[in-house]
């Protein structure tokens, strides 16, 4: 309850306080290319409920019909203003109405596509049971995930392989240990990772460490080793197939 009101509350601040802002990204989004400015991309959320999430648009038109849902930094299908956007999450500021009407939370598991979440496992299920967010651990920890899939070949399944392993399991953690000073905690690290990605890496792990994470999360938060191959949450496989 005290969750949905303060996203209620700051959303609706929000709103008013950005509207220039979101006005002026509108404009300069469609005089690129005189298309919409917002990408509106069918999500999976609470207890698999779908609904319409709203982002500017960074990508070119109907670049969905490539049928690749992963996306690396040096994706030809990101505009030249995308890839601004993207850097500094402008894309995701209209995501706030998501959250006004109640199918989005500041805090919380990044929403997926439905053939992601079709591939969850059991355990993985656990990130169904909350409102997906803007920003939680994950969000923060693989905030260059488009440069972590760079010159990838197969976008999606490197995404299954390197960072749903460990972006799940950051996911769940948050589920299981949630509550609204984390909620604030994570919201305030967030604006610190845009002016210092080292430094919000270092108060996650903090975070982590005072609520008694287990080693592998505490040291993978760090991001000081190359990621490998590993099992999603409540499998002892690694990921071999997207099909």
């Amino acid at each position: 309850m005290i969750k949905r009101l303060f996203d209620l509350v700051v959303s609706l601040l929000l709103i008013v306080l950005l509207s220039p802002l979101l006005i002026l990204f509108s404009i300069i989004i469609w005089a690129k290319d005189w298309h919409s400015p917002f990408y509106i991309a069918t999500r999976v959320g609470k207890n698999k409920k779908q609904f319409k999430m709203i982002k500017f648009r960074s990508m070119i038109v109907n670049a969905d019909e490539s049928g690749v849902d992963s996306t690396a930094v040096n994706d030809n299908r990101i505009t030249s203003l995308g890839n601004f956007i993207r850097k500094y999450k402008i894309d995701e500021l209209p995501n706030i109405f998501n959250i006004l009407k109640g199918e989005m939370s500041f805090v919380g598991p990044r929403p997926n596509v439905k053939r992601e979440t079709d591939l969850y496992t059991k355990e993985e299920m656990k990130l169904l049971s909350v409102q997906p967010g803007i920003t939680d651990f994950a969000s923060i920890v693989f905030a260059d995930e488009g440069d972590i899939l760079k010159d990838s070949n197969d976008p999606d399944l490197d995404y299954n392989q390197l960072i749903r392993p460990w972006k799940s399991r950051l996911g769940i953690f948050y589920v299981i240990n949630r509550t609204m000073v984390l909620d604030i905690k994570l919201i305030c690290v967030t604006v610190i990772a845009i002016i210092s990605k080292q430094n919000a890496l270092k108060k996650i792990n903090n975070i982590l460490i005072n609520l008694s994470a287990e080693d592998k999360l505490i040291e993978i938060t760090k991001r000081e080793n190359q990621l490998r191959p590993y099992p999603p949450p409540g499998s002892d496989s690694i990921v071999t197939s997207r099909l």
